[in-house]
């Protein structure tokens, strides 16, 4: 994963978090104008000893058929990230065990040895829509091949370069998460921004969206000061942060990590009042909640609600907890089935049925592409407490609220 899709230090493994609590929503309900494709699935039943973690064949060549539609999945199935890869592809098994669908055949290939051949692959074997890929890197090359095959892309990544012709991305929009946390902090009264930016391409974009978001929330940004995540350069920007201006709100561009890193320096030098607040990184990081310096803090992520439900699931039917990103794994086949509704076996991919207004509910909440191939999600605003994080701003959900 590059810069662009989250912070390096962080990698694409800072958007994990366990957890369980609410059940799932049945999947012919409507939230509004937003479509539920969440289905109500029953408990499964505690195994005797847990089920070792099948990796999903890569298969080499596919049998003649014509009543099930044929989607391929492109993730790291070795190498590197094969765990993330690997969690997706056993989240997307449970898609299709909780819809109980009989018109979806899900073909995973391994981009790990070539993003350009797993397409290839995929393409020579019918497949007409494809989950994946993971990294951005990667969806620059699946992209145009995909698309010269008229064969659409809804891929993990949350770089938006990549988004367009074809190409849709699910990921978490750091920029989305944001305009969220800024525009809440706006509406509570606070007025002036100081923000702390990583150097690189993350940290460009992430700064950009904050001058973005305070400009249209009314409020000013009264100083923005970079670092490379060395405790030498973190201290040299606090201190640079703190002599230009004063400021009541603070955002800390980076992985829980690193915010836990910065917190106490800024409370030791003249930043005790100043509200922080974080982006949709922290949500992987419940460490934060043992931090007194990030006690009060604000930062917005999808909700963890149907998450939860997901990660008790997969851990009885695995034996393990799954990465966060499977969720993007689960939604992504649910979306599949849901538009599949009314998809003709062999035909193309109806894609203008993705760009429905009125967007989805799926594990992570509401969500739409927007027209330029971008996942709008509706995000929750929490606060960093004594051990734990509290939901204060719900997340809407549908687009209609």
């Amino acid at each position: 994963m590059t810069e662009t899709d989250a912070p390096r230090q962080a990698n694409i493994f800072a958007s994990m978090k366990r957890g369980a609590r609410v059940a799932f929503m049945g999947a012919a309900l409507f939230l509004a104008a937003c479509q539920s494709i969440v289905p109500k699935a029953p408990a499964p039943s505690t195994p005797n000893a847990p089920t070792r973690p099948t990796t999903p064949e890569v298969v080499q060549g596919l049998p003649t058929d014509t009543a099930r539609h044929r989607v391929a999945l492109l993730v790291p199935m070795s190498g590197a990230n094969a765990g993330v890869g690997q969690s997706i592809a056993n989240a997307t098994t449970l898609a299709l065990l909780d819809t109980k669908t009989d018109k979806v055949r899900i073909t995973t290939y391994d981009t790990a040895m070539g993003a350009a051949a797993a397409v290839n692959k995929a393409l020579a074997d019918g497949n007409r829509l494809i989950l994946g890929p993971l990294l951005a890197e990667d969806a620059r090359v699946v992209g145009p091949i995909a698309a010269r095959a008229n064969v659409p892309v809804i891929s993990f990544s949350n770089d938006s370069s990549v988004a367009g012709n074809g190409v849709y991305i699910m990921g978490y929009n750091p920029n989305q998460s944001i305009e969220r946390v800024v525009d809440f902090a706006r509406a509570k009264g606070l007025s002036q921004f100081g923000a702390l930016v990583p150097r690189g391409t993350y940290g460009e974009r992430a700064g950009n969206a904050m001058l973005r978001a305070v400009e249209q929330a009314g409020g000013t940004v009264v100083s923005m000061q970079t670092f490379d995540r060395s405790a030498g350069s973190i201290a040299a920007a606090v201190k640079a942060l703190q002599a230009s201006s004063s400021y009541d709100a603070l955002l800390i561009a980076d992985s829980g990590r690193v915010a836990l890193q910065i917190a106490p320096i800024l409370r030791k030098n003249g930043g005790g009042s100043a509200r922080l607040l974080g982006t949709e990184l922290w949500n992987a990081e419940p460490s934060l909640a043992s931090n007194p310096a990030l006690r009060g803090a604000w930062f917005a992520s999808v909700s963890d609600g149907l998450y939860r439900q997901l990660v008790a699931k997969y851990r009885a039917r695995y034996g393990s907890a799954p990465f966060r990103l499977s969720s993007l794994g689960y939604d992504a086949v649910l979306l599949t089935v849901r538009i599949a509704q009314q998809w003709k076996a062999g035909a193309p991919f109806p894609a203008a049925r993705l760009r429905d207004a009125g967007g989805f509910s799926g594990i992570d909440g509401a969500f739409r592409f927007t027209r330029t191939g971008v996942a709008e999600r509706a995000l929750e605003v929490s606060e960093v407490g004594a051990g734990n994080f509290t939901v204060i701003d719900p997340a809407p959900r549908s687009f209609g609220e």
